[in-house]
């Protein structure tokens, strides 16, 4: 055996260990963090971004804060490398809020018990955030030569749409993301589809347009009923709404993840999964997705919820003004103009009005990059026998914003998450395994060294 070998054995090995430490602190890291309470609104993340600041102190790493709005921080710090095209870490420091009378654990307690780390943010997405703390920490104290730089940012309210995390940080820090080529996020992650372990990578998304749709009409008693008022108006619209089915079509990166799936579903739907493009004209097909598996369907095809509805202040009083609000999402290719000259055309009536609440631009990133085959790489070393999906999410994520710059930003989870826990994302009892928490801890570390050093 050579001497080399022996060296780079022993360096690998040292490394391994190193990352084991840094994997190991990972779920008492997190217990801390989910103790923040981040709820958004109002955010209040200044107080998770000085969180991560004193452990950056302590590691001897420089950082810069920002607040966007009182209160409303964001922080990120960098490692410098090399030439090749910086990499961002991207995570987002705010969460949901969280019903107390449906939860077993109080969500910002923190409480790690029977092997689980409970509380509002395990999964969405303050665990993942740890897991790039860890691997960002690791990857400085090893000291070794990196091939580019690594920037860990974390932000405020991506839970609301970014306005005051990354979308801030884009337009008034651009020089944060300069020479940056790679993105890492949430948005993808492991889970098991019977006996197999299965891995998505997010690549696009499909496009959040929110509406608002007002009906105007003559104000008048309640006590005399008239022919037609907003609200007459607004229910017509409404109804009228919900009942479109917007025209089903398969974009590629969808093809490909339906395709991918085929070989986990019924020997009656493989076929319809191998040939999406062809199934989404039946419409028998398209009902029965919809009714047993509600989110492949939304892939297949632009969708509104309606979620709000705001009429009267007052019960005897009809109003001036009612309106809907709609939660719709598009196909990546799909041009919002367009769809709300659509909606406009469906609703055909001169009184009632569609105006755009958000809405960002579509965009996605390709899988034939060094990053998507290291990430590829790092996975079947891990799971051995593990399938890796280009995947499409029905969600959206700060993704889009650093998409638009020309960025490859990936949904990159290093957690396989059962689908009891998965249940827990913006639900009551959310939580991750400590396993679970310093396996994928150690992944990311594994993930970073792979394409970080030569």
């Amino acid at each position: 055996m050579s001497r080399s070998f022996l060296i780079l054995s022993f360096a690998l090995l040292t490394a391994a260990a190193h990352g084991s430490d840094f994997a190991g602190q990972a779920p008492e890291r997190l217990a801390s963090y989910i103790r923040i309470n981040t709820q958004n609104p109002p955010g209040n993340e200044l107080k998770a971004a000085e969180f991560f600041a004193g452990i950056f102190t302590a590691a001897g790493i420089g950082y810069e804060i920002a607040e966007s709005a009182t209160g409303r921080g964001n922080i990120w710090a960098r490692l410098p490398g090399g030439d090749k095209p910086a990499l961002v870490l991207l995570n987002h420091m705010d969460v949901v809020p969280a019903d107390l009378n449906y939860w077993t654990f109080d969500p910002y307690e923190g409480a790690i018990r029977d092997g689980y780390i409970y509380g509002r943010g395990a999964l969405d997405m303050k665990g993942t955030g740890i897991a790039q703390l860890q691997a960002f920490l690791a990857l400085h104290e090893q000291g070794e030569k990196r091939n580019r730089d690594v920037i860990f940012v974390a932000t405020a309210d991506e839970e609301a749409g970014g306005a005051f995390g990354a979308g801030w940080l884009v337009a008034n820090r651009p020089d944060i993301f300069e020479g940056v080529g790679y993105l890492l996020n949430e948005g993808g992650g492991g889970g098991l589809i019977g006996e197999d372990t299965v891995f998505t990578v997010e690549l696009t998304q499909k496009v959040p347009l929110w509406l608002r749709v007002t009906a105007h009409g003559n104000p008048g008693h309640g006590s005399s009923p008239q022919t037609e008022t907003a609200v007459t108006r607004i229910l017509r619209a409404g109804d009228r709404l919900v009942r479109s089915k917007f025209e089903p079509r398969v974009v590629p990166a969808v093809r490909v993840m339906f395709e991918g799936m085929a070989r986990f579903q019924s020997a009656e739907l493989k076929p319809r999964y191998q040939d999406i493009t062809n199934a989404v004209s039946d419409p028998e097909f398209m009902n029965y997705l919809q009714l047993t598996n509600p989110r492949h369907h939304s892939l297949l095809r632009n969708t509104c919820s309606l979620t709000r509805l705001e009429g009267s202040n007052k019960i005897n009083v009809v109003p001036t003004e009612a309106s809907i609000e709609l939660d719709c999402r598009l196909l990546p290719d799909q041009d919002p103009e367009q769809f709300v000259e659509q909606l406009t055309t469906i609703i055909n009536d001169p009184n009632v009005a569609v105006t755009k609440l958000m809405g960002f631009s579509p965009a996605s990133s390709s899988a034939d990059t060094p990053l998507y085959r290291t990430i590829e790489a790092v996975y079947a070393r891990n799971f051995p026998g593990s399938i890796v999906l280009p995947g499409v999410t029905t969600g959206f994520t700060d993704s889009h914003f650093f998409r638009d710059l020309g960025i490859t930003s990936y949904g990159f989870g290093t957690f396989v998450v059962p689908a009891i826990d998965g249940r827990g994302v913006h639900g009551n009892n959310e939580r991750i395994s400590v396993d679970n928490m310093k396996r994928g801890s150690q992944l990311m570390i594994e993930l970073l060294r792979a394409f970080t050093l030569d």
